[in-house]
């Protein structure tokens, strides 16, 4: 009654039946760039603290990097992940 599984392939995979992983080293190197910027654009982000909490410095909270640069920053991070995912691999000649 019982029959063996079989995994059955669309070409995709090389020689010998094997199945790799769904992206290529060159995806998850390009990820890891987007995740760094990522990253970077929330770090710009952050801070904008006072010591005292009576004293409200505009400045220091709504500057350019904080409101402008690290949102555009991020935005970026996350169309190049997009990008990084999409990408093919270069077919080799043979």
């Amino acid at each position: 009654m019982s029959k063996k599984a079989e995994i059955k392939t669309n070409g995709n995979a090389p020689s010998g039946g094997k199945i790799g992983l769904p992206l290529s080293f060159q995806n998850y190197k390009l990820m890891l760039i987007g995740f760094v910027i990522i990253v970077a654009g929330f770090i710009l982000m952050s801070g904008g603290k006072s010591t005292d909490p009576e004293i409200f410095t505009g400045d220091q909270l709504y500057n350019f990097r904080r409101i402008t640069l690290a949102p555009i920053l991020v935005v970026f991070g996350f169309m190049f992940e997009i990008y990084a995912i999409m990408k093919l691999p270069k077919k080799q000649k043979s």
